[in-house]
Parts: structure tokens; C-alpha cells; sequence
């Protein structure tokens, strides 16, 4: 039954990966804005409740683990990340590197979920992939948040109007 769930959790996270890919593509043919940047971390955080239920939480260490690979693999996310200045507005670059690191990081994280599965309870582990998730979700926005504030503060010394 574990093992069903588990694939049934990798499918579903293939399913995402591409619909990221698509809105992504979507994404980069309108203005980017500081509410379409911090709402997909604030949206995600609902899954938090999770922790709610005793089978999905986390020792400390699983914790520290968690968010320090979140971080680490929102590093490629930061550096495939760009704005441009178009026509007074900012938009999104779009990066051929984007696709691959997602699809590498969809390969790695379902690697991890099979190795993992043998030692570490599926509820425990879902937990530590949706921290993981979010830890790397959470940075990589605070980045794009930091880039795009950059961006706007030219376009006012420009004098460029919105």
C-alpha cells in the first residue's frame, strides 16, 4: 500500500512539474508583480496544517535537513531566475536552463523518495518534502522580491512611468 501511495505522489508531482513548466511559459508574457511574486508562498503555506496530524511531524534533525536541501536547490532556482525591463514594465525572462533544473530537481526529489521510503514513514517523509518544498519556494521568492524592487527603483529614476 506504501509503495502505491508513493508513486501515486511521484505521478502527482510530475503532474505539478509540468503545470509549473506551462504557467511558467505563461508567466513570462505578462508584467511580473510584487503580489504574483509573494502570493505563491503564502497560498503554499496552507499545507503547513499537515503538521497538525501526529504522523507528519518532524524531529528537529528532519527539520534542519529539510530546509537546508530546500535552500540548497533554490540556488538553481535564484540563479535561472531574471527580469528584463519591457515597453515600462518588468518581465520574467524566460530561460531554457529553468526546464532542466525543474525536471533535475523532480528527478532528484523522486530518487530521494524512493531511497528514503525504505527507512523514513511516508506521512514523516511527506512532511519533510513539503518543508523542503517550501523552504525552497520561500527563497527563491524572497530573491525574485529583491531583484524585481531593484528593477522598479531604475525604472523610477528613469523616470520611466507605470
Amino acid at each position: 500500500m506504501d509503495s502505491m501511495i508513493a508513486l501515486l505522489s511521484s505521478i502527482v508531482a510530475v503532474c505539478m512539474a509540468v503545470g509549473v513548466m506551462f504557467l511558467r511559459f505563461k508567466a513570462a508574457k505578462k508584467p511580473v508583480t510584487k503580489k504574483k511574486i509573494i502570493l505563491p508562498p503564502i497560498f503554499m503555506s496552507t499545507g503547513a496544517m499537515m503538521y497538525f496530524l501526529p504522523e507528519f511531524r518532524l524531529t528537529s534533525l528532519e527539520i534542519v535537513e529539510a530546509i537546508s536541501i530546500g535552500l540548497i536547490f533554490s540556488i538553481l532556482l535564484i540563479k535561472t531566475t531574471k527580469f528584463e525591463i519591457r515597453s515600462e514594465h518588468i518581465y520574467m525572462k524566460p530561460s531554457k536552463a529553468f526546464i532542466f533544473i525543474l525536471v533535475g530537481l523532480l528527478a532528484v526529489r523522486v530518487a530521494l523518495k524512493s531511497y528514503l521510503s525504505q527507512s523514513i514513514d511516508l506521512a514523516e517523509l511527506s512532511g519533510m518534502f513539503f518543508l523542503l518544498a517550501f523552504a525552497m519556494i520561500v527563497s527563491w521568492r524572497i530573491a525574485m522580491y529583491r531583484s524585481f524592487t531593484k528593477l522598479e527603483k531604475i525604472i523610477k529614476r528613469a523616470g520611466i512611468s507605470k
